[in-house]
């Protein structure tokens, strides 16, 4: 199963881990008059890559949760969660999962580093959430594991809106540490704020709560399609421009170079007189 949930979502056409979670930060319902099995049902058509489902219990979280959405789905699944242990990977895998979190800032390198090589002996993708440079440089076999930037400060546990400039500070080291698959999570609530994130090259977003709230799911996943479609529609007209360029033998005009002392102007003869009206 190793690399079953790296490659779903590298492979997606909308590469969104859609998450279920019973309460916000501040302890608010999320899921409402709506079923696990109806939850799944509705991010499995909207096209979900895979799914994250979090069992902390700051969230309402717990293990039947984690058995419920395996159940119900084929899709690779996320636990997300404070593991901490070796037995906890165990359990993950008895479980069902695909993935496991592992929160670099709870756990000493040495700690980091066997929690995993377990965790891929077992057939588990780490899910290694970072939130600092020091952090990313901790991530060991980081080609082999997902990579995700926490927008969220869980000291305050996660609660206030987030820090979206996290991710895009973090990205450049989060791709020279080598892992294929970075991904932005938490703090995501508009379909702009994630083809933003997509587009600055994260492999991947993961949503929650912004998801769990939106008025119409695909709704929301309609919006994100248009906008990541604007971008590409964009980034391909200025391809189509440099090609036109090289073919004229022509460069895209850099405009005026305001250290250059602008040229004398150029006197010209003066007209002779002429009766032409049309002139």
């Amino acid at each position: 199963m190793t690399g079953a949930f790296v490659e779903a979502l590298l492979d997606a056409r909308r590469p969104v881990i859609m998450e279920l979670k019973r309460r916000d930060a501040a302890g608010q319902d999320l899921f409402g008059d709506r079923s696990v099995a109806r939850l799944v049902a509705d991010y499995q058509d909207a096209g979900a890559p895979c799914l994250s489902v979090v069992t902390g219990h700051w969230f309402g979280g717990t293990p039947e949760l984690l058995h419920e959405v395996v159940a119900a789905t084929e899709l690779p699944v996320l636990q997300k969660d404070f593991i901490t242990r070796r037995s906890q990977l165990h359990q993950a895998r008895e479980s069902g999962a695909a993935a496991v979190l592992l929160t670099a800032a709870l756990l000493p390198r040495a700690t980091l580093g066997r929690l995993v090589d377990l965790a891929l002996r077992l057939g588990l993708t780490p899910f290694v959430e970072v939130a600092t440079e020091e952090e990313v440089r901790r991530v060991p076999r980081a080609e082999e594991c997902v990579v995700a930037v926490n927008n969220k400060d869980i000291t305050t546990r996660e609660r206030g809106a987030g820090d979206l400039g996290r991710s895009s500070s973090l990205l450049p080291a989060v791709l020279a540490g080598g892992t294929r698959c970075p991904v932005s999570a938490g703090a995501i609530g508009h379909p702009d704020e994630a083809a933003r994130l997509l587009a600055e090259g994260f492999a991947g977003v993961l949503v929650g709560t912004g998801l769990l709230r939106a008025a119409g799911l695909p709704e929301w996943l309609d919006g994100l399609d248009a906008r990541l479609d604007a971008r590409r529609g964009t980034r391909l007209d200025a391809r189509r421009g440099t090609r036109l360029d090289a073919r004229r033998g022509t460069r895209p005009d850099p405009g005026p170079d305001p250290d250059r002392e602008p040229a004398p102007p150029v006197r010209r003869p003066a007209d002779p007189p002429t009766t032409d009206t049309w002139r």
